[in-house]
């Protein structure tokens, strides 16, 4: 295993500090490296904090910033983080108007949520993420789970609670993008948790895993390796089918690396993923290709499409200055 790190036992610690330090302008390490909170908190707006294992960078702390979380919460690699570091953030962040918390569909990080929330003296929400068609359950879910797509409603209700809507309005609005989006993922290569100095899984130079999970949970089936386009088009088809009847929609199309596929494919994807939902007669209206849900170094990408209407999409396209996104400066 090669690693730019200095100890297994410090690399959450220290890539927090780096982190922080290269973003001093946006954010700042709560108490005891917590969370990762927004430099100036906002006073009178629902407050949005996430979090989860580390090794999805730049989720969710990537995402801290105005027009989008107030704080992040970060566990240990591919583990959810606890719910005193959650209460503490919410005490941190709590502009007076309420917590809402982003939680991936992970057993974990669901129960850890859920402590935090009964913890807390005020107003609590919670969004739950469950954007995955590729299986049912898994690994640490129970029913689908929460991938790519908790970015996009991070996004979208970040730019609402910037706006002034209340808790009841951004958890509404957070459930229905939830709703409204689908993806799923493929893995050329296995990825490598520090700590554990190998590869999660083994795959042979000829296969890859359809429907693999951020964590390196298994996905529909191992497979033999395919051209891109016959990739695009049965991800793309498993993602519209879960959709059903789907003609004439204007959809945004996320298409996000997991760490070790370079831009020149991840767009290259991107090319074939809309050729097909052309096929399907949706029209791609927004669009984002990079690392923004990643595994580690695993090669291989995930494809989300959000069916949007024009309050997304108004959403989506709002002003956002975290480390991860910055438009509209």
């Amino acid at each position: 295993m090669k690693k730019l790190i200095n100890a297994v036992d410090t690399v959450l610690s220290e890539s927090l500090a780096g982190f922080v330090r290269a973003h001093a302008d946006i954010v700042t390490l709560g108490d005891e490296g917590k969370f990762v909170r927004r430099r100036f908190p906002a006073r009178g707006k629902v407050a949005l904090i996430s979090g989860g294992g580390s090794g999805h960078e730049p989720l969710h702390a990537g995402f801290v910033g105005q027009g989008m979380l107030d704080a992040a919460c970060p566990g240990q690699v591919f583990t959810s983080p606890t719910p005193d570091q959650m209460l503490a953030a919410a005490e941190a962040v709590d502009g007076g108007a309420g917590i809402l918390y982003i939680v991936k569909n992970y057993e974990g990080d669901v129960m850890n949520f859920e402590m935090a929330a009964e913890m807390a003296s005020g107003p609590v929400a919670r969004i739950l993420t469950d954007d995955d068609v590729a299986v049912e359950s898994s690994t640490w879910s129970t029913g689908r789970r929460g991938v790519a797509g908790t970015m996009v409603v991070e996004k979208m209700v970040g730019a609402a609670a910037e706006a002034g809507y209340d808790l009841d309005a951004c958890k509404a609005l957070g459930d229905r993008v939830n709703q409204a989006t689908r993806s799923m993922g493929v893995a050329l290569t296995s990825c490598t948790v520090p700590a554990a100095g190998k590869p999660t899984f083994a795959l042979g130079e000829d296969e890859m895993e359809m429907g693999v999970g951020i964590h390196g949970e298994p996905g529909r089936r191992r497979v033999k390796l395919a051209p891109a386009a016959e990739i695009a088009e049965e991800m793309i088809g498993a993602i519209v089918k879960d959709f059903g009847a789907a003609g004439g929609s204007d959809v945004l199309l996320l298409v996000n690396g997991f760490g070790g596929t370079p831009a020149m494919e991840l767009y290259l994807m991107f090319d074939n993923a809309a050729r097909m939902l052309d096929r399907h007669g949706l029209r791609i209206a927004r669009s984002a290709v990079g690392n923004y849900v990643t595994s580690l170094d695993m090669a291989g990408c995930s494809l989300t499409v959000t069916r949007l209407d024009d309050e997304m999409a108004r959403l989506w396209d709002a002003r956002v200055h975290t480390a991860a996104l910055r438009w509209g400066m």
